[in-house]
């Protein structure tokens, strides 16, 4: 006696629990494959932001304030030449003094900013030209320039002040954003808090 419904054998289950188990392996690995794919995406992209952190002396991203980029142009006003800002972040403090006539340079180790800054500077058309160079501050010599800006950390700046003092040519002004330089004195000060700048003078006759 035939039946309409078809007969499944131990084979053909057997057979439908193994391509079952292949689909779930399959999506199983896709999705460890996306995870782990976004993981190193995220990891890319993050690593110039946080790897200051790992070293001995961190330089954050903290973007200047308006007061702040205007505190430094009041300083340097009237200057000419060339004028470096270290860890220049998104650029501003170079974009406005080029504005203003400097040859600026702006130099960052952070990737992302390097390349934004890069662009604005692009879509600006300001000359003369914003330069922004990718590179640690420390290994960068800075004989060139006459004027140097550097928003820094406490920690940072009696390093900063050796390096200056060795490398700087008589007669460069250093503007000093957020925290002095420990043993220099400087000729002006202007704001309060945070937007606060102090400004010196090199002069080799004093050493």
């Amino acid at each position: 006696m035939s039946s309409d419904f078809p007969i499944y054998t131990n084979q053909s289950f057997e057979n439908v629990q193994s391509v079952n188990n292949n689909n779930r392996s399959l999506r199983g690995l896709f999705l460890v494959g996306l995870t782990g794919g976004i993981s190193i995406a995220l990891s890319v992209i993050c690593y110039p932001f946080i790897s200051p952190a790992l070293r001995k002396i961190c330089l954050p991203y903290v973007p200047a304030t308006n007061l702040q980029i205007q505190n430094v142009l009041n300083v340097i006003k009237g200057r000419k030449g060339k004028l470096v800002d270290l860890g220049s972040g998104d650029g501003r403090i170079v974009m406005n003094t080029a504005k203003a006539g400097f040859e600026s340079v702006g130099v960052e180790l952070n990737f992302w900013l390097v390349m934004y800054s890069r662009l604005i500077a692009m879509k600006s058309k300001i000359q003369p030209s914003p330069k922004f160079i990718r590179t640690d501050l420390w290994k960068y010599h800075l004989g060139p320039f006459t004027n140097v800006v550097i928003f820094g950390v406490e920690e940072m700046m009696l390093d900063l002040e050796k390096k200056f003092s060795e490398e700087l040519s008589e007669g460069t002004v250093i503007v000093a954003c957020r925290f002095p330089l420990p043993n220099l004195e400087p000729y002006l000060v202007i704001g309060t808090g945070i937007d606060r700048v102090w400004a010196y003078r090199i002069s080799k006759t004093k050493q």
